[in-house]
């Protein structure tokens, strides 16, 4: 064979294999979109939701601007924070400095994941994050307006809780929720964990928001979704996305953080946009 013939061969296979390993290894920032329709809006407006989860203290940029300016892009009306945004071996730096750049897009929600409490620090943790006006919720909801629609929004503590807070704390799903089942807004539930989904369903949530996967860490386009996650083990059954059951919407983010120790592969961090909206007529 010609020998130019050969070399054109190689440097074609070097240039497809760099391509792949681009793409396959990419661990900038993605915005995934999500669109969701009910019936409980009677109006035209959208309720725009950010969600952010797994950030672990990571710094995107000089004072987490690449992250700020991404989320600001998105004009959010809400932003949820599901958990893991402190990390319990890296500083809160990373945490603070995203708060303080979104102080001000509007209300902002937070539940804490594992990792909060691994650091043994929760409740200064907890308190830092109010300071910047977020709502932290504890088994609780809290009901709001936006954009003139009336929503509930609700969130649970990581279970970790038990191993490091007072048991008889009140914190229950069953007391602190039963009475949402009666409720007819739009109901959002904030869940670090969203292999406990069974747990959720039965309080007839129409949104339920959840980190903590990392995506599965590897994924395969069209093949695998996940290859591996915490709590679900190997070929995690909610790795990320958006799953339906039983009227309820369940949005799974692959998180923001990202670290050269444990690469992620074709699973680049994501910021996750929710638009609600009415459903349309027919």
């Amino acid at each position: 064979m010609n020998k130019n013939i050969v070399l054109k061969k190689k440097v074609a296979i070097s240039i497809v294999a760099l391509i792949f390993c681009i793409i396959a290894f990419y661990n900038g920032l993605v915005i995934r979109n999500y669109i969701i329709n009910t019936d409980k809006f009677n109006s035209k407006k959208t309720i725009r939701a950010v969600l952010i989860t797994d950030l672990h203290s990571h710094i995107y940029g000089k004072n987490q601007d690449k992250l700020i300016s991404k989320i600001k892009k998105q004009n959010p009306d809400i932003v949820l924070l599901a958990g893991d945004i402190a990390d319990y071996e890296a500083p809160i730096d990373g945490a603070r400095l995203l708060l303080d750049g979104i102080k001000n897009i509007g209300p902002i929600f937070y539940v804490s994941g594992n990792h909060e409490y691994w650091s043994c620090d929760i409740k200064n943790i907890k308190q830092i994050i109010r300071s910047y006006g977020v709502t932290v919720l504890e088994h609780e909801y809290k009901e709001i307006i936006v954009n003139d629609i009336p929503i509930i929004i609700a969130g649970i503590d990581d279970p970790e809780w038990i191993n490091y807070e007072n048991n008889s704390s009140g914190k229950s799903m069953d007391k602190n929720f039963k009475e949402l089942t009666f409720k007819n807004q739009f109901k959002i539930l904030l869940a670090h964990r969203p292999e406990q989904i069974e747990l959720y369903k039965k309080y007839l949530f129409d949104l339920v928001v959840s980190g903590h996967t990392h995506g599965g860490q590897v994924r395969i386009p069209l093949l695998l979704n996940g290859l591996i996650a915490p709590n679900q083990g190997w070929i995690p059954k909610y790795a990320g996305g958006m799953y339906k059951h039983d009227g309820i919407t369940h949005i799974v983010s692959r998180g923001t953080s990202f670290s050269p120790l444990l690469p992620r592969v074709f699973n680049p961090p994501e910021i996750v946009v929710i638009d609600i909206s009415a459903q349309p007529k027919m």
